[in-house]
Formats: structure tokens, sequence, C-alpha cells
């Protein structure tokens, strides 16, 4: 919960300064979970509405049964990226040790033409190697995060992730088929749009504060994207129920 907690404070907040990444934590599991949840079932009730003939009973189960299948297919894959991606830098940590250990001069070298490579000076990247190579027990995360690009903190707990896509995916997929539980009738699907075309928007919104992009251009892409994919699904829906019925 305290995972969920920190994700909901962090969009809730406004970046403190403009070198802030932490969208790089929220964005996969909770932005893109609820733009998931909701596009998706958007799309699939809009499908079903046209298919069959705006039955409200038949636009229920499927919206029920794609909140399901789509929030804990999330949960599953979120939890098994996580985890893989914390597997292998946990086994890379591990192999690095056993390199300083067996090869310390050999990994030495690798650091130090990394530091050039990133414009240092040959007594400015030597400085830095050798403090590293003082204490390389400190120096192993240093070393698999400069020679391999993998950081244990950057990757997340593979939990919080897959609750966090669960209850995002979740939460998107509610607002389309909100309107038919709720047993709005005809009106249930322009509601249905109307909801989803705000809440498109508000994640946008939320998209825009943690990447510092504007917020109109970022909630309306949100939007247009949104309604293509249920625009395009109406469509097959369609064509589907006239050639079933």
């Amino acid at each position: 919960m305290s995972g969920i907690s920190g994700v909901l404070t962090a969009l809730r907040t406004a970046p403190v300064g403009p070198h802030e990444t932490r969208g790089s934590s929220v964005v996969r599991p909770v932005v893109f979970g609820a733009t998931d949840g909701l596009v998706c079932n958007l799309s699939l009730i809009m499908g079903v509405v046209a298919a069959a003939r705006e039955d409200p009973h038949a636009v229920v189960v499927a919206g029920i049964a794609g909140l399901l299948a789509g929030g804990f297919s999330m949960a599953v894959g979120e939890y098994v990226s996580v985890a893989s991606q914390r597997e292998l830098a946990a086994y890379q940590v591990s192999l690095q040790r056993q390199q300083l250990n067996d090869t310390p001069e050999q990994e030495r070298a690798i650091l130090l033409e990394i530091y050039r490579g990133k414009g240092l000076a040959e007594h400015e990247a030597a400085l830095i190697t050798d403090r590293i190579m003082a204490g390389p027990e400190k120096g192993i995360e240093t070393f698999v995060r400069e020679e391999i690009g993998l950081s244990e903190e950057a990757v997340g707990n593979p939990v919080a992730a897959a609750v966090g896509s669960l209850c995002a995916f979740a939460a998107g997929a509610i607002i389309p088929l909100l309107p038919f539980l709720l047993g709005l009738g005809s009106a249930a699907v322009p509601v249905a749009i109307g909801l989803s075309v705000v809440a498109l928007f508000g994640i946008g919104l939320a998209v825009s504060r943690l990447t510092h992009r504007g917020a109109l251009r970022t909630g309306l892409r949100q939007v247009g994207l949104g309604l293509l994919a249920a625009g395009v699904t109406y469509a097959i829906g369609s064509l589907l129920g006239a050639a079933v019925h």
C-alpha cells in the first residue's frame, strides 16, 4: 500500500525541479495502466454496442469480463517484467563482484574508459576510478550502472508495480462501463463516451505534469488516440454485427 500511496502523491504533487525524473517510476505502472484500461474497455464496449445492437446485458458482461481479464493480465505482466529486471540486476551485481575479485585491473580499465568516454580528462577519470576501486564493494552498483546500464533502484518493486497496474487498469476500465451498470438506457453510450473523454484528458494532464510537456497538447493527444481506438472497434463491431444478423 505504501508503494501505491507514493504513486498517488507523485501524481498530485507538482515536480520540484526541471530535472526531476519521478515520472520514470509512475508513468509505466499507473498512467499506462489507467490509459490501457480505459481505452481497452471503451473500445470493447463500443464494439459490443455496435455488434449487439446496444444490448445492455451483453455490454455489461463484456465490460466486466474485459475489466477482470485486462486487470489481471496487466498485473501478471508487470510483476513478471519488474521481477525479471530485478533478477537480472541481482545477477549482474553478483557477476560484477566476482569480476572485481578475479580481474580487478581489467575492471579498472573498463571503468576508466567509460569515464574517458564521458569527456573527463585522464587525471579526472583516473581519480574517480581509483576512489571507486579503493572500496569496490561500495562501488559495485556504480560498475553495474555504468558498464551494464542497470540499477535495482530504478527497476522498482514487482509487487507494488503489479498492484498499481491492476488498480490503475480497473480504475480506467470502470469509467466507460459505469453508465451501463447504472442502467442509463439509451443515454449510456453518450455518457460513457463523455466520461471517457474527460478521464482521458485528465490522464493527459497527469502525464504532462510528469513529463513537463504542454498540458493541453498532451490531454488532447490522449483523447484523440482513445477515441480513434474506440471508433475503429465500433466500425468493426458494426460490420460483424451486420454479418451475424
